[in-house]
């Protein structure tokens, strides 16, 4: 059934495009006859709206892979530089958060875990909506911020890195073996704010993955078993993407491709000082409008990192 949606999708994107073409066609001949300022100006309103409706059935189109279609798990976490960083994933979250508004998702915060001060030291979120994996697979990676620092009296430039991780959500029914006698689970007293049930009883779930090493914590849910769900939720999704990983390092064998995953190997800069610019690495795609990023405009970056992987 999920197939048969994504067909539907697909062809309906199709049409919507050809009928806006249509009608665009239709306007422009009405400006060619009447020469009207009004429809020019209409005409080329509905030519930007095209545009942009195009821009996402060629997204809609470059996604064709396993697991494209499904909701997204990301974690963000924050690199060495203390509230600095930690604040700098915060500013990742709301960033991603509204890109995901804009496209009609539902942001559904699994785990966080506040800074002491300001920030947040660590966040797992669902991004639920048609393709959200396919689309947010492309952010996988380092985020490097270069600022004057809030934090530093002195006024100095500071460099700051996080790291984000993307995992497609999979349904139970998912052939992924995971078998309890390789599991470790330990449950411990949950920490920060969450009310007296949380703070006073052992709620918080770790779950460690033997063979793999994958450690999961969540403490957001206010009992263990919930807590435990979430967990073996977000172990499935981890295993899922080592297995998506290692296709890829074995492509990239294929190919002859050097695969630096160092941590200063950042896919994006986001440079506010002392020049406005973000930078996609990969791609050498660059916007001067760092706040418009920062509030969400994200799509140039994905499509332009799509249509290179498919060019291959």
């Amino acid at each position: 059934m999920q197939k048969v949606t994504e067909l539907k999708e697909s062809v309906s994107a199709f049409y919507e495009v050809k009928d806006m073409y249509g009608d665009l066609c239709a306007l422009v001949e009405l400006v060619e006859e009447e020469d009207s300022s009004e429809l020019f100006e209409e005409a080329e309103t509905e030519l930007a709206k095209l545009q942009q409706k195009l821009n996402k059935t060629e997204l809609m189109a470059l996604l064709g892979n396993p697991y494209d279609y499904n909701n997204a798990i990301m974690h963000l976490h924050p690199g060495a530089g203390g509230t600095e960083a930690q604040e700098w994933v915060e500013m990742l979250l709301r960033m991603y958060t509204r890109w995901a508004e804009e496209q009609g998702y539902k942001v559904n915060i699994i785990d966080i875990l506040q800074g002491d001060d300001v920030g947040v030291k660590s966040v797992t979120m669902s991004i639920e909506g048609p393709y959200a994996f396919g689309y947010l697979k492309t952010e996988k990676g380092v985020h490097r911020l270069v600022r004057i620092s809030p934090f530093d009296t002195a006024g100095r430039r500071h460099t700051t890195f996080a790291s984000v991780e993307v995992m497609p959500d999979v349904d139970d029914d998912v052939e992924i073996e995971i078998n309890q006698e390789d599991l470790k689970i330990d449950t411990y007293r949950a920490g920060g704010a969450g009310g007296q049930h949380v703070n006073k009883t052992d709620s918080a779930v770790r779950v460690t993955h033997i063979p793999t090493g994958i450690v999961i914590q969540c403490q957001s849910e206010r009992s263990q078993a919930s807590n435990k769900s979430a967990a073996m939720k977000l172990l499935r999704a981890r295993l899922v993407d080592l297995e998506l990983q290692k296709k890829e390092e074995k492509l990239a064998e294929i190919r002859g491709e050097q695969r630096d995953i160092a941590w200063g190997s950042q896919i994006r800069s986001y440079v506010f000082h002392p020049y406005q610019m973000v930078k996609d690495h990969r791609t050498n795609v660059e916007v001067g409008n760092v706040e418009s990023v920062m509030d969400g405009n994200l799509d140039k970056f994905i499509l332009t990192y799509l249509q290179q992987k498919a060019r291959g």
